[in-house]
């Protein structure tokens, strides 16, 4: 068993343990060797899958339960998961955080699992994650074959986070999903139930097997997300080094508005935007199957620009 599989042997995976071939947590602060004892944290990931083409998707580990179910079965794909910093199963150093700070987590984490190559690498980001991932694509464009920013934005917006808390469960559903979706009868579900009662059933899953948000880390990655700013030229540079860019929203999400995808749309020229309708801030739990058959396009089309790719720096 390797170091990171021992060190997080009391923690149970947030998924199929079939399918999880490596968990643990990266230490950060120690690889960066900053010596600074306030700023010492590690991160928790999980990898599913070992096959050869390798996803990172950025938002919470727990987040991407319908899509670590799927690409994590499939031979083909690598899934690599993780709880930023001040959240989940990850430490909550001293904050304010700054999506680029966390970025800079992101690929100390990547180097750590060593997913390093050259256009080797499908990232895909939500809301927060989404500003998370901006930064990273500015940073390294030449180890990503496609780069998906849904329900996200530029800069400008805060992030609302809630506290794992039994009461907070409604309010957070009728934030990130539409009302008539979490009324209707749930697909698949051999129970019958609501969209809103299965939701509701997974969150408290959640707070089973992840410890509570501190303050601080709540407090933090709010501020991270308040001060996030990508500018238009950094955004034209990452539109122009990433062989395929998505950028995806619902038109009824009311945390993050679709005014801010066409944004990003108009300073990422090369970039394709899709618009879901009857569509919340949730859209990959909301239309978990869809989201998926997306995300497969995404990535064959990545493959199939990287050989002629020539970015435009």
């Amino acid at each position: 068993m390797n170091a990171d599989k021992t060190a997080a042997t009391d923690l149970p995976t947030l998924f199929d343990p079939e399918t999880c071939v490596r968990k643990g947590l990266c230490p950060v602060s120690s690889i960066r060797n900053k010596g600074d004892p306030f700023e010492k944290h590690s991160l928790y990931f999980e990898q599913h899958g070992n096959g050869p083409e390798k996803i990172i998707f950025i938002m919470g580990s727990f987040a991407w339960a319908g899509q670590v179910e799927y690409f994590g079965r499939i031979p083909r794909y690598s899934v690599l998961v993780f709880d930023n910093r001040g959240v989940g199963n990850s430490s909550a150093p001293r904050g304010p955080y700054t999506t680029s700070g966390m970025a800079e987590d992101t690929i100390t984490l990547l180097n750590y699992v060593g997913w390093t190559e050259h256009r080797d690498l499908h990232v895909v980001a939500v809301s927060l994650g989404g500003m998370i991932g901006q930064e990273l694509a500015y940073r390294i464009p030449e180890r990503i074959i496609s780069l998906t920013l849904a329900v996200t934005t530029a800069g400008g917006k805060p992030w609302n986070n809630f506290p794992p808390n039994e009461d907070k469960i409604p309010m957070i559903h009728d934030m990130v999903f539409p009302r008539e979706w979490l009324d209707a009868k749930a697909e698949d579900d051999p129970q019958g139930r609501t969209n809103r009662e299965v939701q509701s059933e997974i969150y408290r899953k959640r707070m089973d097997v992840t410890r509570p948000q501190t303050f601080m880390g709540t407090i933090s990655q709010m501020a991270a997300g308040l001060t996030h700013y990508m500018s238009p030229d950094r955004l034209r540079r990452i539109s122009k080094s990433v062989p395929k860019v998505l950028i995806l929203t619902g038109d009824e999400d009311h945390l993050v508005r679709p005014s801010n995808s066409i944004h990003l749309k108009q300073h990422m020229p090369e970039a394709e935007l899709v618009e879901w309708e009857r569509t919340g801030h949730g859209i990959h739990v909301q239309w978990k199957k869809r989201f998926n058959d997306l995300l497969e396009r995404v990535f064959e089309e990545g493959r199939q620009r990287v050989e002629d790719f020539a970015p435009e720096l």
